[in-house]
């Protein structure tokens, strides 16, 4: 344990995609360390597309699952580690709710009323916790430069790509990618600032 204290330390000052060429390495200690930077991230944007916490958490524990998985995938070229993982967390967060919609129709054909069952002692305490996390990511958007902002909204809750971006707001591609990254950046250290308190 003693030792993989200094190692996990060293790893603080690297790259995102260094981390990600250690953990195709299988390198825990790298994914750990990528967790650390973006698991709120994640774990926001998931909260957000599903609007439920367990699903949330179940999306983000998928997500860096599938990076331990896929990092050899990744590709320089197409982009930032960040956007690479916020693509796995979008698309992963649709197929959570695209099944969570599944199973509701399923209980529909079996006659089954959710509704009618009591609610879990613990319901209003999770509403309470999402309207929470919700009010906070909305606050730290509300925070970014109106740029970047804009650029993080339509690209990730408006679907659009970046090149789409560019088009739509008459800006060069290399701008909204740096737009983009800047307030991915931001978002990333309000929200782990947030998780540590």
């Amino acid at each position: 344990m003693a030792s993989e204290q200094p190692h996990r330390s060293g790893l603080r000052d690297l790259a995102d995609d260094l981390l990600i060429d250690l953990i195709v390495q299988r390198e825990e200690a790298a994914l750990g360390e990528l967790y650390d930077r973006y698991a709120a991230l994640v774990y926001a944007i998931a909260l957000r597309v599903t609007a439920d916490r367990q699903t949330a958490e179940e999306v983000m524990q998928d997500v860096f699952q599938n990076i331990w998985q896929t990092a050899g995938g990744f590709r320089r070229q197409s982009g930032a580690v960040s956007g690479w993982i916020i693509g796995i967390t979008r698309h992963r967060a649709i197929d959570a709710l695209r099944s969570k919609r599944e199973r509701g129709r399923s209980r529909e054909v079996t006659g089954i009323d959710v509704s009618a069952m009591p609610p879990a002692a613990t319901k209003i305490d999770d509403d309470l916790e999402q309207r929470a996390l919700q009010e906070t990511v909305r606050a730290a958007l509300a925070d970014l430069p109106q740029a970047q902002r804009q650029a993080i909204e339509m690209a990730y809750y408006g679907g659009l790509t970046q090149m789409e971006i560019a088009k739509r707001l008459g800006e060069p591609i290399g701008t909204i990618k740096t737009r983009i990254r800047l307030g991915l950046t931001r978002l990333r250290d309000v929200l782990r600032t947030l998780v540590e308190q």
